[in-house]
């Protein structure tokens, strides 16, 4: 089975094919970060007139390099939530439009799992059962599972997540955006010890996390030092260092428990944090301790990117499942109400 897929949830324009026999044949990824860096953020009404724009010259990018034409395909994936409603929307519509031309049949795919299944696409890719750690966005969640579909929420951020705690502390510093990357690079400089943030909620049972008091003593910290000498770049490389091995010891103390509460061996991370060198490192660790092995995607297959959208939506594809004639979009979709296969 050859399926087209477009992601198009946030900023990022995604587009892959994927054949069940000869893995991804070709794959376009067009960021839209620039564009948002000058509003520090991203600006949806933007998000969405982009993708009109990049989606279709990326189409025609992805089957020229896979030498395929629209005979060829059997079917057209779509990220259908969660997400932005308006970047949905073109997503959906293009796809749909497309597939009404050609004939075939569409699937809408969950974002999350995306992510989630993103490993599967490596050589290296894990079995199944496993317990994975999405950090994607503003998606921190933990999650047992034991086939595609088959999902337990062990536990989830219940404000801000991860991701969101990054970039709002990069914001603080003046930071560009996206805000993680910058603090990683930042926390290389930066003085070990000189500062202590808390890891939040880990003094307590349970699998829920919170960012919100991490990036809360985060902004008393920069006020602090901004009130006493004003703050340097040496302050805001200790910052960022602190900052991040809080967060880091945070995921990877609730991912312990993850793994015991579940008795799984297997850890996956995904998403856009799961790109940190630093918490790859920390993941690395645990699992040699317990035994286990830990996976991850390519870097490029962290951020958004449509390879994930084409995987995924070729094996559901392939378990017989499409769309009825309804163009539905899900800016909230929890992932435990997807069918299993």
């Amino acid at each position: 089975m050859r399926v087209l897929a477009i992601e198009s949830s946030c900023d990022e324009t995604g587009i892959a094919i994927y054949d069940s026999e000869q893995g991804l044949l070709s794959h376009a990824l067009y960021s839209q970060v620039e564009m948002h860096a000058i509003y520090g953020g991203v600006v949806p009404e933007l998000a969405s007139r982009d993708h009109i724009r990049k989606a279709i010259p990326l189409i025609k990018e992805v089957m020229t390099k896979a030498n395929t034409t629209s005979s060829e395909l059997d079917g057209i994936a779509y990220t259908s939530g969660p997400g932005l409603a308006g970047a949905l929307l073109v997503g959906a519509c293009l796809a749909r439009s497309l597939a009404w031309s050609w004939g075939l049949p569409t699937l809408a795919v969950h974002h999350m799992e995306g992510h989630l299944l993103a490993p599967l696409l490596e050589d290296n890719a894990p079995e199944f059962p496993f317990v994975a750690l999405l950090v994607s966005g503003g998606h921190t969640q933990l999650v047992d599972v034991k086939g595609i579909g088959q999902y337990e929420l062990l536990g989830e951020s219940i404000d801000d997540a991860a991701g969101e705690a990054f970039d709002k502390t990069a914001k603080m510093m003046d930071l560009p955006y996206p805000g993680g990357p910058h603090i990683a690079k930042l926390a290389q400089h930066g003085t070990p010890g000189r500062f202590k943030f808390p890891r939040p909620m880990t003094d307590r049972p349970g699998l829920d996390l919170s960012f919100s008091g991490l990036k809360t003593f985060a902004r008393n910290t920069i006020a602090k030092c901004r009130e006493e000498t004003g703050l340097t770049e040496q302050d805001k490389a200790d910052i960022a260092l602190a900052f991040e091995q809080a967060a880091v010891d945070t995921l990877s103390i609730k991912c312990k428990r993850a793994l015991e509460q579940a008795g799984r061996k297997r850890l996956v991370i995904a998403g856009g944090v799961s790109a940190n060198k630093y918490l790859r490192e920390k993941l690395h660790s645990l699992m040699d301790k317990l035994h286990g092995d830990v996976f991850y995607p390519r870097p490029e297959f962290c951020t958004d990117n449509g390879a994930m959208i084409a995987y995924a939506g070729c094996q559901r594809m392939k378990a017989g499942q499409k769309d009825n004639d309804e163009i539905v979009i899900h800016p909230r979709w929890p992932m435990d109400q997807l069918e299993s296969i």
